[in-house]
């Protein structure tokens, strides 16, 4: 018998803010645990929220980006459980009535090469509502510490349908769905910091079949590959106690990446198990046409929209694009020097070439850099009006620029890097090179016109790479037609 996978995915967002979701206490990380609390974090007795506009604007601004329905009227819940990272016993959350409904998220799924793209599809969402996040617990031999400095976070939860089918298409969706919150400005989505924490729930049945089989959700994958393993795992190890006769039971599963196994934590619990009811201390929240106005205006392109732009305006090819479409940054970067040259491919192959790879052999960021867009686009300048030759931008000119900062056009005159376009001064040189090497000459003669290139390197050592190549081959050939 057949199988076929089912995935859901719940991927909690931390929704970056000046300051916690119903107070003022500011938000960060790696600070001395348990120092950004007050009464309202620890849920003190008559300590009460107050709520963070800031991060109801932006939890809009996604529900925008996702083509969510906002919801005109939107109200908090208490969620209640007791657990140590939970200060008050139940967390701030919204049940039946969240900030987006409905939703979708375009995927680029993995090519069958690196080189090549993939199918494109849409995941179907759910809903995304806002909440706040909870403490973290740090375990240790004997005994277990928490700390809440991360308690009252804003924190968004972003819902898929279970339509996502193999561990391939969870991966893609994943990092289409960080790329549109790096986008939009709403997180660095750094799930080591934990700012981008993702539970999967999936199930198997046999083919053919109408109804979902068990479902079953796995925690604590801390990075996107390792969704993606969890879910090869689990799958498999589905698939196969069912083939073996067993059954499965609704469960909640942890994942052990350092022995690539799925293990089992607690039964899962149903939504009424938590007694969700309004919060007696927020009001509900009127989201009107004005305000969504006003977030709309806000709205950037989205990346694969940005993408489709550069191969239909620019013309760059998938191994580019790939590169430049998850960095808005370095999307910007690229569209300045495009801009103030008019040579985009050019000026993507420098950038994605030649600045990336600088960048990660000195581990710096490119605001870090001392290069900007206008130096990008200078270079490719001199190099398309013959000022310099593209091997004399690549070892003289581009190293320089990135040390010293040092516009391109000054390191050129001041190393006197112009290229020479000098009729009589390379008539001599290149008739030098056709008298030393006959071989290559009498190849050329008797048809073989790759031959030339040999010659043309032996011309551009001799100029210290100053000679125009295309004046060069020009020229090679004009004299060896004379001596056949």
């Amino acid at each position: 018998m057949e199988y076929e996978a089912f995935i859901g995915l719940e991927v909690h967002v931390q929704v970056r803010t000046q300051s916690k979701i119903f107070t003022s206490v500011g938000v960060g990380f790696g600070c001395e645990p348990n120092t950004l609390t007050d009464p309202v974090v620890l849920g003190f007795p008559g300590a009460l929220p107050v709520l963070n506009k800031e991060a109801v604007e932006k939890s809009i601004k996604v529900g925008m980006l996702l083509q969510s329905t906002i919801s005109e009227v939107t109200k908090w819940d208490r969620k209640n459980y007791f657990y140590p990272d939970s200060p008050k016993n139940y967390q701030i959350s919204q049940f039946d009535q969240p900030i987006c409904e409905g939703g979708k998220v375009e995927i680029e799924l993995p090519g069958p090469s690196r080189n090549v793209m993939g199918e494109h599809k849409w995941i179907e969402l759910t809903r995304a509502h806002l909440e706040e996040d909870v403490g973290k617990l740090n375990h240790f031999d004997n005994d277990s510490l928490v700390d809440y400095n991360r308690a009252g976070t804003p924190l968004l939860e972003i819902v898929t349908e279970p339509v996502l089918r193999t561990p391939d298409e969870a991966w893609a969706y994943l990092n289409a769905l960080r790329m549109l919150m790096v986008y939009g400005d709403i997180s660095d989505c750094d799930m080591e910091k934990g700012q981008m924490r993702c539970d999967a729930n999936v199930s198997v049945r046999p083919v053919g079949q109408e109804d979902l089989g068990v479902k079953v959700e796995i925690k604590n994958m801390n990075s996107i590959s390792g969704v993606r393993n969890a879910l090869v795992y689990e799958i498999e190890r589905q698939i196969q106690t069912l083939k073996g006769g067993g059954s499965l039971v609704q469960e909640t599963r942890g994942w052990d990446a350092s022995k690539n196994v799925t293990y089992h934590m607690r039964f899962k619990e149903e939504s009424h198990d938590y007694r969700y009811f309004p919060d007696p201390d927020l009001m509900p929240v009127r989201i009107d046409e004005d305000w969504r106005g006003r977030i709309s205006a806000t709205i950037p392109e989205r990346p694969y929209d940005r993408q489709r732009r550069y191969y239909d305006d620019f013309k760059l090819p998938f191994t580019i694009t790939s590169v430049l479409i998850p960095d808005p940054g370095l999307c910007e970067f690229f569209e300045e020097a495009a801009e103030a040259c008019n040579k985009p491919q050019q000026v993507a192959n420098w950038i994605v070439n030649n600045l990336l790879s600088e960048l990660g052999n000195d581990g710096l960021s490119l605001s870090e850099s001392k290069i900007t867009s206008a130096h990008i686009a200078g270079l490719v300048k001199l190099i398309e009006e013959g000022v310099i030759s593209k091997n004399i931008a690549k070892e003289e000119v581009f190293g320089e620029m990135f040390t010293s900062g040092e516009m391109p056009a000054a390191i050129v005159e001041a190393k006197g890097l112009k290229q020479s376009n000098d009729t009589g001064e390379l008539e001599p040189i290149c008739q030098k090179v056709i008298d030393a090497n006959p071989g290559p000459v009498e190849e050329i003669l008797c048809g073989n016109e790759k031959a030339i290139n040999f010659l043309k390197g032996q011309v551009m050592k001799a100029t210290r790479g100053k000679a125009n190549p295309a004046l060069v081959d020009q020229m090679l050939k004009a004299l060896i037609d004379k001596k056949g």
